[in-house]
């Protein structure tokens, strides 16, 4: 098959791409924007991979697109090209509409017009959305099923809610032929510095602190990267047309414990510390939660591993020591990140 991977440069996205090379014989052309938090250093090895193609393009850009898909010809599109960060999304909520929302009408808008000329049989558009879509399950022991209604909380959550209903729309309307997964917090190698998980091995490590919103009781659950690319191909083949899957670990965790048990992990695994700092617990540090954040979300993955057999192969233990261990062992990723070289090595690359 032919794939499009839109943010094929991005940490869920590269996972994707890495995940298809490495195990199927389907080429891969990824499409990625290179904003901040594309960086091509994740596919490093895989730039000169027969199978695997690279194009800059914003999402947004409909001629752009359109050459894309009349030369690749693509079988499958994966659409996971969005702005992901709910504090960003805050702060400048202006960038998620557009690319969130805009961005994938486009996409929508090409792939439909693509088959209105092409013939190509069992095309599918799998859109990757998030947990937040469903809102908070604040004081339940409910899960998010895929029938849960939509309550989104913050912009970012409210403009990927605004993406799924136009997949469905479009795949009722124009038949275009549509799945829709939906995961829970995603973490392990290649992960932007920004999110909980790298930012508090990264801290611990450089002796910074570690900053923990409001109580850090708020409950997630964390799905293992490299099982969620896995999940991601299997519904994008397999995956009943016009329904959606819900992707999660099962490994529910407050932000606290995940932050404890990253310094229990560390503890054992640094031998040299930084000055003055016995346990990396010393630095915690909680700080005022941020507006309209969701206390718990939880996801009920039953659907998927019925219907497609996919489970989690991680358990929260095992993947986060994998995840810390690749940090400690992948310096020269990570420092290009939090000094901003990477953006260069994108440039020289594209």
């Amino acid at each position: 098959m032919n794939i499009i991977v839109t943010g094929g440069a991005g940490f869920i996205g590269s996972a994707v791409v890495r995940h298809i090379i490495d195990n199927t014989e389907d080429n891969v052309l990824n499409i990625d924007k290179l904003t901040y938090a594309g960086n091509l250093d994740s596919l490093t090895g895989y730039s000169e991979h027969p199978r695997y193609q690279f194009a800059q393009i914003d999402v947004c850009d409909k001629t752009s697109l359109q050459c894309i898909f009349d030369n690749f010809k693509p079988d499958v599109v994966m659409h996971l090209a969005a702005e992901s960060h709910v504090d960003r999304s805050i702060s400048g909520p202006a960038e998620f509409i557009n690319t969130n929302i805009i961005g994938t009408f486009t996409l929508l808008e090409v792939s439909r017009e693509y088959l209105e000329k092409t013939s190509v049989p069992h095309f599918r558009f799998h859109h990757v959305s998030t947990d937040e879509v469903f809102g908070d399950l604040d004081g339940t022991s409910a899960l998010f099923t895929e029938q849960t209604p939509y309550a989104p909380s913050s912009p970012y959550s409210a403009s990927k809610a605004s993406s799924d209903h136009l997949v469905r729309a479009w795949g009722r309307t124009y038949n275009l032929p549509v799945v829709i997964t939906n995961c829970s917090n995603n973490y392990g190698p290649f992960h932007f510095p920004e999110k909980l998980i790298p930012l508090m091995i990264l801290n611990a490590i450089a002796g910074k602190q570690l900053p923990i919103y409001g109580d850090g009781q708020q409950i997630r659950d964390w799905l293992f990267v490299e099982d969620h690319a896995r999940a991601l191909l299997m519904v994008a083949k397999q995956g009943k047309l016009n329904e959606s899957y819900n992707i999660g670990g099962y490994n529910e965790m407050t932000n606290l414990e995940v932050v404890y048990s990253i310094c229990e992990i560390l503890n054992e695994l640094v031998q040299t510390k930084p000055a003055g700092i016995t346990d990396f617990k010393q630095l915690i540090h909680f700080i005022t939660d941020r507006p309209g954040h969701d206390k718990r979300y939880a996801i009920d993955a039953s659907k998927i591993t019925q219907e497609l057999g996919w489970k989690p192969s991680e358990t929260f233990s095992t993947g986060l020591r994998k995840t810390i261990e690749w940090y400690l062992e992948n310096q020269w990723w990570w420092t290009k990140v939090v000094d901003g070289s990477y953006k260069i090595s994108n440039e020289t690359i594209a």
